[in-house]
Parts: structure tokens; sequence; C-alpha cells
């Protein structure tokens, strides 16, 4: 039997990241590609956490890059539903440089449409998101925004 809804928290996911030599561009700077990949990574986990479902990438409507990361910096990268539709889903994913002391300053913020596949690679319906905060609630209205502008 399928969960016809999960709370936001069910599917957070957190992934952690050494830049290392390979991960950097001429600059000498995390390179944009390969941080890319690991947002899409978390866009991922996260939607199949709340689909329990394979999941595809359809669009990434934003990406904000605000500072760079350096070798051997840490990279988190926390991700977590903010929409569902009928078949797809929102994910924010939010990228820092973790400190040794553990501060995270922001580089990246991405959000992710992400669609729930059946057993044949067709959309799937997906299960409701449960909004249990003012903040959860908030972020919600922010994706239908952003969902109605991709839909023009």
């Amino acid at each position: 039997m399928s969960v016809k809804e999960r709370k936001v928290s069910e599917s957070v996911s957190e992934t952690i990241h050494v830049v290392r030599p390979n991960h950097l561009n001429a600059s000498g700077r995390l390179f944009g590609g390969i941080l890319m990949q690991w947002i899409d990574e978390v866009a991922m986990l996260v939607s199949k956490r709340h689909t329990h479902k394979n999941v595809t990438t359809a669009s990434v409507d934003q990406l904000t890059f605000l500072k760079g990361a350096y070798q051997k910096d840490v990279i988190v990268l926390s991700g977590k539903m903010t929409y569902t539709g009928r078949t797809s889903m929102e994910v924010r994913v939010d990228s820092y440089v973790e400190a040794l002391d553990g501060t995270r300053i922001l580089i990246n913020r991405a959000y992710f449409t992400m669609v729930a596949l059946d057993e044949n690679d067709r959309p799937a319906p997906v299960p409701r998101l449960i909004l249990e905060t003012a903040q959860e609630r908030e972020e919600w209205e922010l994706a239908k925004k952003r969902r109605e502008n991709r839909m023009k």
C-alpha cells in the first residue's frame, strides 16, 4: 500500500564532499559543473525518500552561485522537499562550506523539479507534502509561484 502523504522532515537529505584537485576549474575554485552534479544527487535522494520511487530531474529552476569554494573545503549539501504536485516535486538544495568549528557559509541555493517514475518510466503520482511549520508553508507558497512562472 502506498503512502498518501509525508512530512518534509521524512525526506531531508545531506551529503558531504571534500574539494579535491580534480574538482577545481582553471581559476582554482570548485568547478560549477561538479557542484551541480552533487546538488542533482541530493535532489534525487530527497525525491526518492519522499516517493519511494525512481525519479528524474525535469528542470533546474534556479541555481544561484553566491561564493566560491576551494581545494580542501568541506562542502555540505542539504536538501528538502518544498512542494509536491501530482507527479512532480520541487526540492531546495542549499550548499555550504563548513569550517573546522562547524560554522557554515551558504555558497549556493538551487531549486530542482523532480518527477516520480513508475516501473515503465512514466510519471507516477507522488505523496502529498505535510507542512508542519510556518517556514515550510512559506516555502510552499514561494514554490507555487516558481511553478506558475515555469508554466508561463
